[in-house]
């Protein structure tokens, strides 16, 4: 524990100034008052002295009302409604007919004035408004809300009932009032703190700020009292200027597939129906092409005929790869539908098409956008990441691909994942890999992966070779590491959530 002089010299100048003054007023105003220094001094002297525990500040909020942007215009120009009943004063209206009454404001009068039966409205072929007599009493009276408005602004704990009612009632209109809080801070002095000011001696000793180039260059500085600081003292935090937390994260999963001696490949993110899915060998029916599963674009695609015909011979009779296709007549009109991708799997079939034996092997991998129609929950977007890779290798086999996953999966930090069996068009075998949610509980799935089927290698390479692939949700995988429980919350583009989110291991 420092003693009161060790304290002593830890005080600025602003401290030695406001400590005294709390004994005599606790409130930022009143402080302001005794010492005559500026707010944002008092606030920084506050501030120090709470952490040297010497004073106690307490912050009281309180819910104010501020006059808006529509208030201030209506302060000058009158209510819309009060114009309105003016208008009509002296003869009836057709809605066409009014000056003082902005198009956008009418609607809003109608309602209010017909309701307290101030006007009568005919329905001809235009309406037309009359003024009653409760609308010319109205006006002799006036409206007690503009009135009201050259209050403003107001503390919660002022207002009567009654202008609680009108407070109500603007509120519900465009930008006339706006709730908002207002918050005061009060300090109080401890116990340690009055103890210091016992002894006046201390606090009135000259104690210098700062080491200047004109202390050191005199030797002043030799026979000064210079200030001490408390290096463990609470400082405000410092938001830096910081690439968002997923781009950090895309860049740390383009170094593990970098480091594992994967190439990269991009591709656009508008395709045709024929390369995102018929050259996947996805059968024509296939619920995934509906529109609640995908989103299609107006315009068709121009498609390479000999590649057509290759594709649409595989569907229909399985071509000569061994499989007997999917027995339904092919459409290539469907084929030129043009959609927003719904997998990279896409960049990885025109990759294939590209590739010679003499290439081979080759490892690629893809961290781009895909889009499905889904139902938004916690584990569901319908624009995504999606982490995709392939292995084109004679000698592969699924322990190889088993053995991609669980590398890159603990370099991303889990330790518990499982590969299960399961379908998808394009590879056989197939399987779906889940890795364990510690906040949610639960295993969740992480994506598809599995070995290219005849249908799609031998037709898109020219020659069968084994074609390891998987695609994997990366909003899936990263939220682990932040510690967030529903997808929908990576981009809801919070401040408080960017300034304070980790920054992803690298």
């Amino acid at each position: 524990m420092p003693t009161k002089e060790e304290i002593a010299l830890e005080l600025s100048n602003l401290e030695r100034k406001v400590l005294p003054a709390v004994l005599k007023a606790n409130s930022i105003p009143e402080i302001i008052k005794e010492t005559g220094l500026i707010e944002i001094e008092i606030l920084r002297a506050l501030q120090w002295l709470t952490n040297k525990e010497l004073i106690v500040l307490e912050k009281k909020e309180e819910q104010i009302y501020k006059i808006d942007s529509n208030g201030k215009l209506y302060l000058n120009r009158g209510l819309p409604e009060k114009r309105f009943l003016q208008e009509l004063e002296t003869k009836e209206k057709k809605i066409s007919e009014f000056k003082q009454v902005a198009e956008d404001e009418i609607n809003v009068c109608v309602g209010l004035l017909k309701r307290n039966n101030y006007i009568n409205v005919k329905k001809e072929r235009e309406l037309t408004f009359s003024i009653t007599k409760g609308g010319k009493d109205k006006l002799k009276k006036g409206f007690v809300e503009e009135d009201f408005l050259r209050r403003f602004p107001l503390a919660d704990h002022n207002l009567t009932t009654e202008d609680k009612r009108i407070v109500e009632e603007l509120l519900k209109r465009k930008s006339i009032i706006l709730k908002d809080k207002k918050t005061e801070f009060y300090a109080k002095i401890t116990e340690l703190g009055k103890e210091l000011l016992k002894d006046k001696k201390l606090l009135e000793s000259k104690v210098s700020d700062k080491l200047t180039p004109e202390m050191i260059r005199t030797g002043s500085w030799k026979n000064t009292q210079l200030k001490t600081f408390d290096i463990t003292s609470k400082v405000p935090r410092l938001n830096k200027g910081k690439k968002h937390f997923v781009n950090e994260a895309i860049e740390y999963i383009i170094n593990i597939w970098l480091e594992l001696g994967f190439e990269e490949i991009e591709g656009n993110q508008v395709q045709s129906a024929f390369w995102d899915l018929d050259a996947l060998f996805v059968p024509q029916d296939h619920p995934a092409r509906e529109l609640q599963d995908t989103f299609y674009l107006e315009n068709n695609s121009k498609l390479d005929s000999k590649m057509l015909q290759k594709v649409k011979k595989v569907h229909e009779t399985g071509g000569d790869t061994g499989s007997k296709g999917w027995q339904a007549p092919y459409s290539e009109k469907i084929a030129q539908e043009t959609l927003l991708r719904t997998h990279t799997t896409v960049v990885s079939a025109h990759t294939l098409t590209k590739l010679k034996k003499e290439d081979l092997p080759k490892k690629y991998f893809i961290v781009g956008k895909v889009f499905r129609n889904e139902v938004l929950d916690w584990k569901h977007l319908f624009e995504f990441h999606q982490v995709e890779g392939i292995v084109i290798d004679p000698e592969v086999n699924l322990v190889k691909l088993k053995g991609y996953l669980k590398e890159f999966f603990t370099k991303m930090g889990f330790t518990d994942v499982r590969i299960r069996p399961a379908h998808f068009p394009y590879t056989e075998p197939s399987a779906e890999i889940e890795a364990y949610n510690p906040i949610k509980k639960q295993w969740v799935e992480m994506g598809g992966c599995g070995i290219f089927r005849p249908e799609v290698t031998k037709t898109l390479l020219g020659f069968e070779c084994p074609v390891l692939a998987w695609g994997l949700g990366m909003e899936r995988i990263i939220s682990t590491y932040y510690k967030i429980n529903d997808l929908r919350e990576i981009y809801k583009n919070d401040l408080e959530q960017l300034k304070t989110m980790k920054t992803f291991i690298k």
